[in-house]
């Protein structure tokens, strides 16, 4: 990217001829903008720059870099080649018109007359929008050479905001014209640029739909097709991608005559034959590993070690730092089995050149029943050095004097292994300057002073596919390679569990890969498979274990019957039936015994195998069954709590949370809906977990099923969707085998939701239809309210008008009889697009209307955009094109901030439509973009089949004919798979050949 095309001149500082003495500045306070219309402004107030031409002034002067511009400079660039006949009168008279404005004092600092012409002096250095936008550019560039990306991007979005519409905006002239085509072709070179580092860090699909508008308004300019190309490839669409290259070679062709330049030619080959690099953008090869290298008194390091290249960079640089300044201390942390030992030992053979005098080790078995004494260890670590037995004296202090003094003036490194806590460590560090100390332990050491403190984690996937493909050996798992991936997995990606699994494989010639991954996915057994020999993942728990009060074993058991990733503070209360601050401390001390994780602040998890190992303990006789039933009943119930308090600060008087099952332990309180909407998204997980968890016992299934029907935004998130519907199906049929009817109905309706969201209309139908049956055996209305409402939308959509309207109407009936006066507003708006398509516009507008008088007197926002999205619908049809297009977009930014993804899409999408119906392709075809990129992972492909066609229609008007051709027949695909009625009018949109 670079700063400034040729011409485009640069204004960062301000000059003085040498002919003028200098004189003081006085204080200005203005700003000027060019990069849109020429203004001026003294702080916050505008000023009048006057008539066209004298803008025209204005703006050459602020252009020529604070240089003189003669006024044969100046009546050339306002008049060109036929200036008037008092053109020199006209500029003094525009100068002296300007002077008055910007220096109402009179001193003249500001527009300067000298040598017969004039200049713009004395001003800030960031006083020109211009100068701020070549001063962010440059700052881009440099952030973008040295790697940072985010910023750069940032940087070059806040310098093309300073761009206010047209550069030099209705200022007239020759001078002004030219710099008018240089500035905006500097604006989309940084475009371009930033366009490029939005593809660089992965925002292809946010970007197809910019590309899209920025390509029809520039059709000719290559660069941004191929960034078009690009995106979409990297969307899946490269179909699409193709589609633009013919565009554009067949556009100029009939413009220009020429073909597309060599990049975009060679792009489309690379297309074409599936380039891996166009996948994703490269990342720079890592550094290589420093030799390995072998001190004296360390153990063997282990021949197969693998991968950790960031810790082992990490700690041979802290080791490194140690020579000659101060002495280096770093501690590792990490449950048993992470591999903290292999690590140091690996970093500390490595080290060896920089410790020449000697490597010292001990195993100060921190984590057994009787840790290492440091006295002890000090008496062997004199004797390693050379101190005769009768020189060393008894007492710890004295012989941590001695030790540090013996290794005064050389350059050791010891290794203190699997320590117990700071206070057994602190005795054992030399204190010297060049020694260094490498300690292990299970406990985070926050309280050894002046340590480089390091939390190891489990491998990563790469990381311990390679561990146990060389335990095992390539062919071996060459020709497995899921089932290794599954055995890694279960192993939770610990190594001292894969390199368990991998030593029994080894030993076992007669079983594949296949095998060990059975009996590893038995979650009961998995731990009694991980032992081999003197190794076992269980012994190394139970090491930790053993050392906990009796309060950390009862929460480090109870925590683990949660089923979830992790666990919040307030849930983990809930489970432990504790107050919050107690809790924390809890959960903090089993963190820095490493037998609990720190996820996020106010979040914990466990291992995989911890996890496992937690429940076991739960369940050998240590927590009787009453108590761990509790504990997940407390759980449901903060979660269902929560739930139902997001539900009614979203939704004001919707009457669902006055029917669902009552809770014994409260739930968290929310006073705004962004923090509520917050928290249901950051436990979208956990709350799907515990639902599922739920489901097996009939006492807490009837809440589960409330908390889904609560939280059932979360099958609209796209992030949430497809284990929202897993958790779904499993109710139902956890209720079915049950026989709860009634709790089975519930069931239905989350179901409902799920299919109607998905464009799966048939099975919604029948789901519905049962939920309605099972509802009014129980005597349960709600269900059969929401039940008729999501019929008759249904029927809507499959063109069965009347029984919509039957079932809309019985809703609204079922909604007034309950008191539900939201319900009977959605039923309203519901029956608004029924009377859409019979034709009864009028009625559709009213209807719509009387629903968003209830929504708006109930302050219920959310609810409120549905009905004015119905609304937008109504007026499209009628022709009132404005107000529908202000309905749709009210409605879409209250979508956008309560983060419903599908209304937030389909809104774009009907925008997209009335932006076609008003002749506005580009437009249309933006938001159409946007909609798809929304859409993704939701709405089922019926929906996305809508927004293509409109997509292609779109593109058709703006010539991308190619493009429009690919939408239209991606989307006659999904109908005729769909066996939809729309699939005959978009063949006949295709051209008769495709059509054929």
């Amino acid at each position: 990217m670079d700063g400034v095309p040729d011409g485009v001149p640069r204004v960062p500082e301000q000059r003085r001829s040498d002919s003028t003495p200098e004189r003081p500045a006085e204080p200005v306070t203005l700003r000027f903008s060019v990069l849109g219309p020429v203004r001026a402004w003294r702080g916050e107030e505008q000023v009048a720059t006057g008539s066209p031409q004298q803008r025209a002034l204005l703006g050459a002067l602020l252009l020529r870099e604070g240089r003189t511009a003669t006024a044969a400079e100046l009546i050339d660039a306002l008049w060109g080649e036929e200036p008037p006949s008092q053109a020199l009168a006209a500029v003094r008279t525009y100068a002296s018109r300007l002077r008055k404005v910007l220096d109402p004092g009179g001193t003249g600092a500001v527009l300067v007359s000298e040598s017969g012409g004039y200049a713009v002096r004395g001003l800030a250095e960031d006083a020109l929008d211009l100068t701020v936008a070549q001063d962010l550019a440059t700052e881009a560039e440099k952030a973008r050479s040295g790697g940072d990306l985010c910023h750069a991007r940032d940087t070059l979005r806040r310098a093309l905001a300073l761009w206010d519409g047209e550069t030099l905006a209705a200022v007239p002239g020759p001078y002004a014209e030219a710099q008018r085509v240089r500035l905006e072709e500097w604006r989309l070179q940084l475009l371009e640029s930033r366009l490029d580092m939005d593809l660089e860090q992965g925002c292809h699909a946010e970007a197809v739909s910019e590309l899209t508008a920025l390509t029809a308004a520039h059709p000719l300019r290559e660069r941004l097709r191929e960034l078009l190309m690009l995106a979409l490839y990297r969307s899946g669409r490269q179909a699409e991608a193709l589609a633009v290259y013919a565009d554009t070679r067949r556009l100029l062709a009939d413009e220009l005559g020429v073909d597309p330049r060599p990049g975009l030619s060679e792009l489309q080959q690379r297309i074409l034959q599936a380039d891996p690099g166009l996948a994703e953008p490269s990342s720079p090869a890592p550094e290589p590993a420093a030799v390995p290298v072998r001190p004296a008194q360390l153990p063997a390091t282990v021949p197969d070690f693998t991968g950790r290249s960031a810790f082992v960079r990490e700690l041979g640089d802290i080791l490194a730092s140690a020579e000659g300044r101060v002495m280096a201390v770093s501690a590792l942390a990490g449950i048993g089995g992470v591999g903290k030992t292999t690590l140091a030992v690996h970093v500390a053979h490595q080290a060896r050149t920089a410790f020449p005098d000697g490597q010292l080790y001990v195993d100060l078995q921190g984590a057994g029943a009787r840790a290492a004494e440091p006295e002890t260890v000090l008496g062997s670590f004199l004797r390693a050095l050379g101190t005769a037995d009768s020189a060393i004296p008894d007492s710890l202090e004295e012989r941590a004097a001695l030790y540090r003094s013996v290794l005064a003036g050389r350059r050791v490194l010891v290794l203190l292994d699997n320590a117990r806590d700071a206070a057994q460590v602190r005795p054992l560090l030399p204190g010297t300057d060049g020694c260094a100390a490498l300690v292990t332990s299970r406990t985070r050491m926050v309280d050894l002073a002046g340590a480089h403190l390091i939390d190891l984690d489990v491998m990563s996937p790469d990381e311990a596919l390679a561990l146990f493909t060389k335990i095992v050996g390539e062919e071996r798992v060459a020709s497995e390679r899921k089932a290794a991936l599954d055995v890694v997995a279960a192993c939770g990606f610990l190594p001292l569990a894969i390199r368990i699994a991998a030593s029994r494989l080894a030993a076992r010639r007669t079983w594949t890969v296949s095998v060990l991954a059975a009996k590893l996915a038995d979650e009961r057994r998995r731990l009694d498979e991980l032992q081999a020999g003197d190794l076992a993942v269980k012994a190394t728990f139970e090491l930790g274990y053993g050392q906990l009060e009796p309060a950390q074993a009862r929460a480090f058991r109870l925590l683990g019957l949660a089923d979830g990733p992790d666990i919040s503070l307030a849930a983990a209360a809930a489970v432990l039936d504790l107050p919050a601050e107690d809790t924390e401390d809890l959960l903090e001390s089993l963190v820095d015994t490493s037998l609990l994780e720190s996820a996020a602040p106010g979040r914990y998890r466990f291992h995989d195998l911890v996890r496992l190992y937690a429940r076991a303990c739960a369940e050998r006789d240590e927590l009787p069954p009453s108590e761990r039933g509790s504990a997940l009943s407390r759980l449901l119930d903060f979660y269902l709590a929560s739930a139902a308090g997001v539900y009614a600060i979203e939704r004001p008087g919707d009457r669902l949370v006055d029917h669902l099952e009552p809770t014994s332990y409260p739930g968290l309180r929310f006073d705004d809906r962004h923090v509520a909407q917050d928290w249901l998204y950051a436990e979208a997980i956990c709350l799907l977990a515990c639902v599922r968890q739920s489901a097996g016992r009939p006492e807490t299934l009837p809440r589960a099923i409330d908390m889904l029907w609560a939280a059932h935004d979360l099958s609209e998130s796209g992030a949430n969707s497809k284990e929202y519907e897993a958790t779904a199906q499993a109710l139902v049929g956890a209720a079915r085998s049950h026989g709860l009817g009634r709790a089975e109905a519930r069931a239905l309706m989350t179901l409902v939701n799920v299919h109607h969201v998905s464009g799966r209309f048939e099975r919604a139908e029948e789901e519905a239809e049962r939920a309605i049956r099972l509802a009014q055996e129980a005597d349960d209305l709600l269900p059969v309210c929401w039940a008729r409402n999501a019929r008759g939308i249904i029927a809507l959509y499959q063109n069965r008008h009347t029984d919509g309207e039957e079932h809309l109407s019985r809703a609204i009936e079922h909604f007034r009889a309950l008191g539900d006066r939201p319900g009977e507003a959605a039923a309203l708006c519901n029956l608004s697009r029924i009377h859409l398509a019979t034709g009864r516009t009028q009625s559709a507008v009213a209807l719509a209307e009387e629903g968003i008088d209830i929504y708006d007197g109930m302050g219920n926002s959310m609810r409120g955009a549905n009905a004015r999205y119905a609304l937008g619908l109504a007026l499209t049809q009628s022709g009132e094109l404005g107000n529908a297009a202000a309905r749709l977009q009210e409605a879409l930014e209250v979508f956008r901030d309560s983060r419903q993804r599908l209304w937030e899409g389909m809104s774009l999408f009907r925008l997209a439509e009335v932006d076609l119906a008003a002749r506005r392709a580009a437009r249309a075809a933006a938001n159409a973009e946007m909609a798809l990129t929304v859409l993704r992972g939701i709405g089922g492909e019926w929906r996305r089949g809508n927004v293509l066609t409109v997509l292609g229609r779109a593109l058709s008007g703006i010539g991308q004919t190619g493009r429009a051709q690919v939408c239209w027949q991606e989307a006659a695909g999904i109908y005729e798979e769909l066996g939809s009625p729309e699939a005959a009018e978009v063949r006949a949109l295709l051209s008769p050949v495709q059509a054929a």
